[in-house]
């Protein structure tokens, strides 16, 4: 079996190579028309993928998926509209291929421009998010690449009717059906071939938990645009005002809680907590999250105590670690010790303790009176993200159609030599 999962992914990468070399240059209106056509397929479509996501829905119960990671699977028709108006949104933007970034002269006589060229081949690991099939195809289309999408064994019906959508904008506009494929299969061998392709796959990005990302980057001969997890923070500092610290915090638990962007910590100044108590954190457990508590705010009535395992873990469900710290340097070290540098928020109304909050942490996204549920690509401007890259190299943060690009330097010259 192994041996055939490593001749299929031999045969999906050298499509995918072949497929690359003619979208490179393919006229950006044609890229956006494919996406135009996929998103109308998926409204033509929406039955045959809400019954694909049934199936997935059951496979889910029956392997014991939290509330919450059902969520992320589920498919109604609004999230359906969704992932078409996502396909739309990115088909509308800017293209970035062949965009100048930069151009000089140089007294030599030579007029240099840097341009913005695809990346190539990318392969996309996740799990259980359908969307993803949809935003992560329109965007490496975007950026005139080739993708190989390997989804989560949850959402293995409901990728596959999202892609077979896909396919067909790209059959609508005569560009290679090639350049969006799906792994058709549910075994995790595929996913060890995908990270050894050198030869097919230009960059690897993955996303979802801690246990999917880790192995890609301990066993990943291809380079990585690591998705980690989402061990996201919001300090309440003495300063916060606390309507707006109420409506965040519940919302930054609540809305999603099964969503990389869900806050997993609250850190509440002391004193803050010695003069006006936590109301949001009433809040909280009155919602029905399980919260988990440090110290003194075990006072709270409905909390339970916190083990130290409780820090530094993405629950991804209606359950949240809370603690007190000692002002905005207790909440940064805090952090630093325990957070996956994706999202981290404060709220304060205080302008220099914001700035000290902002200079001192290196998370991807930092955020100040806001929810952590708007670390999205959609919620940037991207119309949709392919992840949220907390590594520091190429690409960090969301990661959109732009991010998706490399560049190389076009020189022009009138006869021009070095002396």
């Amino acid at each position: 079996m192994s041996e055939n999962i490593t001749e299929m992914m031999t045969r999906i990468g050298q499509a995918a190579r072949k497929a690359a070399q003619e979208l490179g240059y393919a006229p950006a209106e044609q890229r956006a028309q494919a996406m135009t056509a996929a998103a109308n397929a998926i409204r033509a479509g929406k039955d045959r993928i809400a019954a694909a996501n049934a199936r997935d829905m059951e496979y889910g119960r029956d392997k014991g998926l939290s509330s919450a990671m059902l969520d992320r699977l589920m498919l109604d028709d609004a999230r359906i509209e969704s992932i078409a108006a996502a396909l739309d949104a990115v088909a509308a933007q800017d293209d970035p291929v062949g965009a100048t970034i930069k151009e000089w002269d140089m007294p030599s006589g030579l007029h240099i421009r840097r341009v913005r060229t695809p990346l190539g081949v990318i392969g996309v690991i996740y799990e259980s998010r359908p969307n993803v099939t949809a935003d992560a195809g329109a965007l490496c289309l975007k950026a005139g690449n080739a993708v190989i999408l390997r989804g989560g064994s949850e959402s293995f019906h409901s990728s596959g009717a999202i892609h077979e959508c896909l396919v067909e904008g790209l059959r609508a506009v005569g560009l290679p059906e090639a350049a969006i494929q799906l792994v058709p299969t549910r075994d995790r061998a595929a996913v060890g071939a995908m990270l050894t392709m050198t030869d097919h796959i230009d960059v690897i990005v993955p996303r979802g938990g801690k246990g999917l990302v880790g192995r890609v980057q301990a066993e990943a001969r291809v380079p990585v645009f690591a998705h980690l997890e989402g061990i996201c923070h919001i300090y309440v500092d003495s300063a916060a005002d606390m309507d707006k610290a109420r409506r965040v915090v519940l919302n930054a638990k609540t809305r999603r809680p099964g969503i990389c962007g869900a806050a997993e910590c609250v850190l509440v100044d002391r004193t803050l907590f010695e003069r006006a108590g936590a109301p949001f954190i009433e809040d909280l457990v009155k919602a029905g999250v399980e919260v988990r508590a440090d110290g003194s705010l075990q006072q709270i009535d409905g909390t339970v105590p916190a083990s130290a395992d409780d820090f530094g873990r993405e629950f991804l469900d209606m359950i949240i670690a809370v603690k007190i710290v000692d002002g905005v340097d207790g909440a940064i070290e805090h952090i630093r010790a325990y957070g996956s540098q994706h999202t981290d928020a404060i709220l304060t109304e205080d302008d220099a303790t914001a700035a000290r909050f902002f200079e001192r942490l290196d998370s991807a996204i930092l955020m100040r009176n806001a929810s952590t549920q708007f670390a999205d690509g959609g919620e940037f401007g991207m119309g949709a993200e392919i992840g949220i890259a907390t590594g520091k190299m190429h690409a960090r943060g969301p990661v959109g159609a732009e991010q998706l690009t490399s560049f190389k330097y076009l020189v022009e010259g009138d006869g021009t030599i070095r002396s």
